[in-house]
């Protein structure tokens, strides 16, 4: 299930907070320079193609800041704009609008790069019943804001953290004594969440494939263990993970699998150049 802005306010408050607790500390001594009753007027424009996503967390920044400012957009959450798009204007107090810019610039410029990335990688897999998965590879407090951002972007979010499903991987499956022991003792632990298990060979997805699980990931799986997955009658959604890039994404959409996931939405995102400019 993905994440729903209608869902995380309160997670949009937190990490505004903190980000404007870590840039301004003390107080924004540069910001003095300007008279404290200097009116302005701001735009926001992209300097790139992108998908934009994170206004929430931008107006949020202002709104904690000095609720006063006012903030027209020109877009929507996730529409795709091209380079140069004015993407937003702003009116009021001078020093607000410089003591914000920072904060509310690296909440937008870095979700709009995990959905501009995610839009791209959703497209190849268009047409199909493929899913992209994001992964648990995020920002340090920032996790339920990048994989928003996935879903803005047309991803899906896999799970959240490490309980609202098991993903039963290696270490589990040698500690619990072997990949039937395991999916077991989830089973009795906590019967109502998802069970994802994560195995390297064939030999391993049919024995994890006998049992009721919600997923079987396939980890680094080589092309031809692929094949005979594909070929197996199990109906358990089979997952692949384990470095897949674009190349490999559109390669795979052939087989016989429900989900691609990939760290690389949240992991190895690049921020959207974004630019506020006082006039």
């Amino acid at each position: 299930m993905n994440i729903e802005l209608k869902n995380i306010t309160a997670d949009i408050q937190r990490a505004v907070a903190d980000a404007l607790h870590e840039d301004i500390g003390t107080g924004d001594i540069t910001a003095e320079l300007l008279a404290a009753d200097t009116i302005s007027n701001a735009t926001v424009i992209t300097r790139e193609p992108c998908v934009v996503c994170g206004i929430p967390w931008f107006d949020e920044v202002f709104r904690q800041l000095d609720p006063a400012i006012q903030i027209q957009w020109h877009v929507e959450e996730g529409q795709s704009v091209a380079a140069n798009t004015q993407l937003a204007s702003l009116k009021g107090r001078a020093r607000s609008l410089v003591t914000g810019e920072r904060s509310a610039l690296n909440f937008l410029q870095l979700l709009s790069g995990t959905a501009t990335q995610s839009r791209e990688l959703a497209k190849l897999v268009s047409g199909t019943k493929i899913q992209i998965l994001d992964t648990r590879k995020t920002i340090p407090g920032l996790r339920t804001a990048q994989k928003y951002a996935v879903a803005v972007g047309g991803c899906h979010n896999h799970r959240i953290g490490l309980y609202d499903a098991f993903l039963i991987k290696e270490n589990h499956i040698t500690a619990c004594g072997g990949i039937s022991s395991a999916i077991t003792r989830a089973q009795q632990l906590h019967p109502e969440k998802p069970i994802i298990v994560e195995v390297e060979n064939y030999e391993e997805f049919r024995e994890a494939a006998s049992h009721p699980v919600t997923r079987i990931m396939l980890d680094n799986f080589s092309a031809e263990d692929l094949q005979k997955v594909s070929a197996h009658p199990s109906a358990v959604p089979v997952e692949i993970s384990g470095n897949i890039t674009a190349t490999e994404i559109a390669k795979l959409a052939h087989l016989k699998i429900s989900a691609i996931s990939t760290g690389s939405l949240t992991k190895h995102v690049r921020a959207v150049d974004l630019s506020m400019r006082i006039v």
